[in-house]
């Protein structure tokens, strides 16, 4: 890159440059010791990176059976690794936009960048990287270049883009007016801003435009799926005749990926991701129209291939659900209690070590109750172990409506219970309990001779939280243990607090 270029750019006062959001993750990427709270710390501190965290771990992309309601759910779910790449990618995305007037030019260089984003991950996929989010970072900011030429010199840039007939004739015109390509331009931009050195290099060979750096990129699957990656957004946004690009395009995609996939099957890929990415992304992109024909066969030779998959399968499938269904109703028993159907002790215990866990990494507060049926033993002896246990099975049942979707409860023995309140510190858990027993209080749990039969009980609340911090699970649990005996001493129908 010329000295005088690089003097421009330093000098350029509408130079592009990261958002403070992003400027702290890049920091904290680098921080060996980064953890989940000190993540959930500083993406908390953004409330539209937040959101868009929240909308990645929900999309497609990522979401699973079980809906992700907050932020910490969203990073335990993506990772440490993956919440900041992701992150860095929307704050930056968000923070590089200029407003000097080159807001039309500015689009088209997004939507390429979007696109390519999209593209690098799912190459990656098909070929074995692990490192997806880094893909998709790459390939989103391997354009960087172009936004800072554009931001440093707008009319003479937005000339010259004008003029260019494709990507390769932009490459060249950049090198003979400026001394260097838009890649050249990102590298530098992302080594002044210290981006880390993996995105500067992919930056920087983002543009391999000759069959030497070609075959030389295909040795790296990371750098080919982000060579390729730009290729493949060109095609889609191209306007016109596109033979030559589409051979281009299939080159690279054959370079990447180790599996099946072709240009065409990934095109589909791309035309059903698409939506969900561009909104992530704030950007507009059109289904391509040079493109439907390619993507319409694609798609009825899938539709063939799937069908005479599905007969040749179909029984082996059928019986493979039926082992795989039996095997869930086995692993579902295995962990319920059979009388009232909820949770048994053991799985509580494993999925109470988990929520532990979780809660010390997040630094959110957990609260458990242990709860026990007031004078249990003479129901018993009064009216029979039949009554008694129609008592255990609708007071379980009722628990259970009466807790939010993400607490859990479990029989612990007998007639005692755990129920488990993620998020919950002393005063709501408090709350909720006291809630549950004045209306437990009013509920007729059976039906003897005609005549409603009532029950309390007596819980026993702890919390780990900010006002009292637990070495383990155990003894948390114990802490709730004990405080149960001091509402049993107390006469029973009632929650006390361990530590009141």
């Amino acid at each position: 890159m010329r000295p005088e270029l690089e003097t421009q750019l330093l000098h350029c006062r509408n130079l592009p440059s990261p958002p403070a959001v992003a400027l702290r993750i890049i920091e904290l990427a680098q921080d060996p010791g980064a953890d989940l709270a000190a993540t959930a710390r500083l993406i908390g501190m953004d409330a539209a990176l937040s959101a868009r965290m929240l909308r990645v771990a929900n999309s497609p992309l990522y979401a699973g059976r079980r809906r992700v309601d907050n932020l910490g759910q969203a990073l335990t779910l993506l990772g440490v690794n993956a919440t900041l790449s992701l992150a860095l990618g929307f704050s930056l995305a968000q923070g590089l936009r200029g407003t000097n007037g080159t807001a039309a030019e500015q689009d088209r260089i997004w939507r390429r960048s979007a696109l390519a984003a999209l593209v690098a991950r799912l190459l990656g996929h098909h070929a074995g990287v692990r490192r997806l989010e880094d893909l998709l970072l790459a390939g989103l900011l391997q354009d960087i270049g172009a936004l800072a030429l554009l931001q440093a010199m707008p009319e003479e840039y937005s000339t010259l883009r004008a003029q260019a007939v494709d990507n390769a004739d932009l490459l060249q015109r950049e090198r003979t007016a400026f001394g260097a390509d838009h890649a050249q331009v990102g590298a530098w931009l992302a080594r002044h801003w210290r981006l880390p050195s993996y995105l500067v290099d992919a930056i920087a060979d983002s543009e391999a435009d000759s069959e030497a750096d070609s075959e030389a990129d295909s040795d790296d699957a990371f750098q080919a799926c982000v060579v390729a990656s730009g290729t493949i957004a060109d095609l889609w946004l191209a306007n016109g005749q596109v033979e030559q690009l589409g051979e281009h395009a299939r080159a690279r995609v054959e370079a990447c990926v180790t599996d099946s996939t072709r240009l065409d099957g990934l095109l589909v890929q791309i035309e059903t991701a698409l939506p969900e990415v561009a909104t992530l992304f704030e950007v507009q992109i059109a289904h391509p129209a040079h493109l439907a024909a390619i993507i319409d066969d694609a798609k009825e030779l899938l539709i063939v291939r799937n069908l005479r998959e599905i007969q040749d399968a179909a029984r082996a499938r059928s019986e493979a659900q039926a082992s795989e269904d039996q095997v869930r109703r086995l692993t579902e028993q295995a962990r319920r209690d059979p009388l009232t159907g909820v949770y048994n002790r053991l799985q509580m215990e494993d999925v109470l070590e988990r929520e532990f866990a979780t809660a010390v990494a997040l630094q959110h507060p957990l609260s458990i109750a242990f709860i026990d049926l007031d004078d249990f033993k003479n129901i018993n002896d009064r009216h029979g172990h039949l009554v008694g246990d129609r008592v255990l099975h609708q007071f379980a049942q009722a628990l259970q409506r009466m807790l939010r979707s993400t607490d859990l409860v479990a029989r612990y023995g007998g007639e005692e219970f755990l129920v488990v309140l993620s998020h919950s510190n002393e005063a709501a858990a408090g709350r909720v309990l006291r809630r549950i027993l004045e209306e437990t209080s009013r509920m007729p749990m059976a039906e003897v001779d005609g005549k409603p039969l009532y029950v309390t009980f007596s819980a026993g609340l702890a919390t780990h939280g900010t006002s009292r911090q637990f070495a383990d699970a155990r003894s948390l649990l114990q802490a709730a243990d004990d405080a149960l005996y001091g509402a049993k001493r107390e006469g029973r129908n009632r929650v006390s607090q361990h530590g009141q």
